[in-house]
This record gives structure tokens, C-alpha cells and sequence, in this order.
């Protein structure tokens, strides 16, 4: 199977599969044709019975930027003509007012991220660089995150977009709700050294031997049986489920389509997210995401 915006890999005799997402250029934002690929990546991982642990990583200098805002690429998949994506033909794209919308990110940035995190096999999301708004959803569907020194986690939609944070809505989960709260109303980052703190990763590593260190974690990983390791992962999700984890998602989601319905209202149907005629920040010239730290305001 060949890809165009993500690698498929297997090592240590085929127990371990490494997906590499590859538009490193483009800071690894997520375009769709990354997404449905990605999706089919981690289908063929989970088909293959050798497999027992998934390795999700980013190619070049940041994990993942987020979500494709405007690359030609991206352009290019959403409009009609030869580079449009099929997906973009389907799934309430055709359809009118704030359905179309609703559909696509239903499908597309929720319902995936869901049903990764459900994926019958374990897996390990190696991070680096920067960690922005949507790749935090990536990191956090998978159930283990290992991150180089240095790495900065941040959720900007907030202070850039005018929205209440990204699709899949797990920061209170991940970050404690008041953190949530503070990193959201302020676009600040916290790193790798405080996201092990807060139970978010489980392990640092120097940026020079993440890649290798992080397989060794893997193999350890898989060393526990196949169903010992389903069985363990389905505990601890279907424990989280019922503190309300997925009923939560659910409603932050209809939260999230509310706020691109209000500025849809407000610029009058032309743009769902706010922009600088709203007081809000230029993304493409906004300034560098600052650290959370607690000493200053």
C-alpha cells in the first residue's frame, strides 16, 4: 500500500508498526488526505495479528502543527476540480447551512480521533517539537505519549480562532480542569517536563535518541500478551467512560459547532472562525506560542 503523506513501517520482527506522519515541510499539519491515510494506516495495524504495538510519530522539526488552515495542498483538496479530495464530495459536504460543517468534522476530526483511541492495539504517540491544537488530538487518542526535551504542548484556537478549543475536547482529562481553563483562555504551552508531571507523558527523552528509545519502550510494551494488553487498555478506557470521558467529548463537540455557528452568524456566512476584524490575533503572523510559566501574567 503507498502513501503519500504518512510512512508504514514494521520493526522487531513485525511486532511493531511505526507510522511516520511526512509533511514536515508543512510543520505536519494535518491536510486530509493525512487524516484518511492515517485512518488506513492504523486499520492495516490493527488487522495484522503480528502486531502489538503502534508507534505515531511526526517526520521534520514539530510532531504536528494542528489542522491544515491554508496550504496549496489543502486548498486544493477542499474545491472542486482534479486535486479535490473524495471525501470532500460526501459526508455532508453537500449539504447546506451548518450541516455540511457538522458532518465533515463528525467525521473527519471526531469520530476518527474516537475510534483511534479504541484501536485493538496498544499505542505510543512519540511527539516533538511542537504539539499544537489538533495534534494534541492525535497524542492524546493514543494511549501512551513519550515526548523529547523540549517538546511544547498548546492549544492556541482559543486566542488565534475565537473557538473553545479543538474538536476532540479532552483537555480537562489531560490537563486538570483549572490548567485547561488557563491554557485555553491564554494560547500558552506547557513542556514536556510538565506534561510528565501532570500524568499527560510518560516518558522523556533527549531529542537524539528519541526515535530509538521509544521503539525500546515499545518492544518492552509489547512483551505483555496480546490480550493481557487489550484487556488492560479496555479497563482503563471503559473506567474513564464512565467518569463520563465519552459523554463529555460528545457534548464539547456540539459546543465546538455551536461556536463556528455564532461566527458564521456574525460575519454573515463568510467565515466560521473569528479573524482579526473580530480582535482576534492573524494566525500567519501570530507571535511564538509563550510558556505557561507561573510566574508570569
Amino acid at each position: 500500500m503507498s502513501y503519500r503523506y504518512i510512512h508504514y513501517e514494521t520493526l522487531e520482527q513485525g511486532r511493531i508498526a511505526r507510522i511516520t506522519l511526512n509533511r514536515p515541510q508543512a510543520r505536519n499539519a494535518q491536510n486530509r488526505g493525512m487524516l484518511v491515510e492515517l485512518g488506513e494506516a492504523f486499520e492495516r495495524a490493527e488487522s495484522d495479528d503480528t502486531v502489538r504495538v503502534v508507534i505515531l510519530r511526526g517526520a521534520g522539526p514539530a510532531f504536528s502543527a494542528g489542522h491544515d488552515l491554508g496550504t496549496t495542498e489543502s486548498v486544493a483538496e477542499r474545491e472542486p476540480g482534479p486535486d479535490q479530495h473524495p471525501s470532500f464530495q460526501c459526508n455532508g459536504s453537500t449539504l447546506d447551512g451548518a450541516e455540511w460543517r457538522v458532518r465533515q468534522e463528525w467525521h473527519y476530526y471526531f469520530e476518527n480521533t474516537k475510534r483511534w483511541r479504541q484501536l485493538r492495539k496498544i499505542t505510543i504517540a512519540q511527539v516533538h517539537g511542537s504539539v499544537l491544537s489538533a495534534g494534541l488530538m492525535l497524542a492524546w487518542c493514543c494511549d501512551l505519549i513519550v515526548a523529547a526535551e523540549g517538546t511544547v504542548f498548546a492549544d492556541v484556537v482559543g486566542t488565534r480562532l475565537g473557538m473553545c478549543g479543538v474538536e476532540y475536547f479532552a483537555h480537562p482529562w489531560e490537563f486538570g480542569p483549572r490548567k485547561a481553563k488557563e491554557l485555553l483562555l491564554t494560547g500558552d504551552s506547557i513542556d514536556a517536563e510538565q506534561a510528565y508531571a501532570l500524568g499527560m507523558v510518560s516518558k522523556v527523552f533527549p531529542a537524539d535518541s528519541l526515535s530509538e528509545r521509544t521503539v525500546e519502550f515499545a518492544a518492552r510494551v509489547g512483551k505483555v500478551p496480546s490480550m493481557a494488553a487489550m484487556l488492560i487498555k479496555d479497563s482503563v478506557n471503559q473506567a474513564q467512560d464512565a467518569m463520563g470521558f465519552t459523554t463529555a467529548l460528545d457534548a464539547c463537540f456540539t459546543i465546538h459547532q455551536l461556536n463556528h455557528a455564532h461566527w458564521s452568524e456574525v460575519s454573515r456566512g463568510e467565515i466560521y472562525v473569528g479573524t482579526v476584524d473580530y480582535g482576534l490575533e492573524d494566525w500567519r503572523a501570530a507571535p511564538a506560542v509563550l510558556s505557561a510559566d507561573k510566574n508570569t501574567p
